[in-house]
């Protein structure tokens, strides 16, 4: 693990449901129907959706119009709904297209606005990521949430990733400047294969996360403040090969966006 710079960490003990900072309290699934397409189950009116399809750095992109009901948009490769128990769930092989910026491929939701443009708020104010979700697979090392940086600035790093590791670590990294550098924070242990729950909240200069209950809280560094952020969920593979049959499996019973 990388040593801790830049960014204060505190825990706390939080107990599901427990009213704290606003926003942070565990992720709840509602029923979901096996035979929908994903956009029947959850709220895709403002996501739009990254394939590990395309050409040589253009990745296909589907847009909230064709991912929302009725129009109900689905891939068996990539983007499905379980046929068992309605989850949405995503697939990245780890060899597959990628953005110029990446090495690894992904199929992964990007926040969009209700009027169809890209999502792109500013660190004041209180913005939540909830989601219930499990990975059956994964080779090395997914990430299945992110706070990217928009606009404001040239770069184009995460402010934040929730990763997820086969052998159920869960562990959170935290930008430490715009330029970049990593650091990494284990913030939970979950079977591989078994359900649990994150809540990212980014509030002011904080941010928030709730893993299963728990909440750990991180200080952003001043050098982000000239930038807007926006979420992304679902699998963003962390290893690459040959392989279009190795990858990352995740899968949402719940994904919710709140912003105040």
């Amino acid at each position: 693990m990388k040593r801790r710079s830049l960014l204060a960490l505190t825990t706390t003990a939080a107990v599901a449901g427990t009213l704290g900072v606003a926003g942070i309290t565990s992720a709840s699934a509602a029923a979901l129907d096996p035979a929908l397409p994903p956009g029947g189950n959850f709220n895709l009116s403002i996501w739009s959706l990254q394939l590990p399809i395309g050409s040589p750095g253009s990745p296909e992109t589907i847009p909230p119009s064709r991912l929302k009901c009725p129009n109900g948009y689905s891939n068996p490769a990539y983007f499905w709904t379980d046929s068992n128990d309605g989850s949405m769930t995503f697939w990245a092989p780890e060899k597959g297209v990628t953005t110029p910026n990446s090495n690894y491929a992904r199929s992964e939701l990007r926040e969009m606005n209700a009027n169809g443009s890209a999502a792109d708020w500013p660190l004041a104010g209180n913005h939540t990521l909830s989601a219930d979700l499990r990975i059956p697979s994964v080779t090395k090392n997914v990430a299945v949430g992110q706070v990217h940086l928009g606009s404001g600035g040239p770069s184009t790093k995460p402010l934040l990733e929730l990763y997820y590791r086969p052998n159920g670590e869960i562990f959170l990294g935290t930008e430490n400047s715009p330029a970049g550098g990593q650091t990494l924070h284990k913030v939970g242990d979950v079977p591989l294969g078994q359900r649990w729950t994150y809540v990212i909240n980014v509030t002011g200069n904080k941010i928030n996360l709730t893993i299963n209950g728990t909440r750990t809280t991180y200080t952003i560094p001043s050098s982000f403040n000239p930038y807007k952020q926006y979420f992304k969920a679902g699998s963003y593979n962390q290893s690459s090969s040959d392989s279009t049959t190795r990858g990352a499996k995740v899968k949402f019973y719940s994904l919710t966006v709140t912003h105040n």
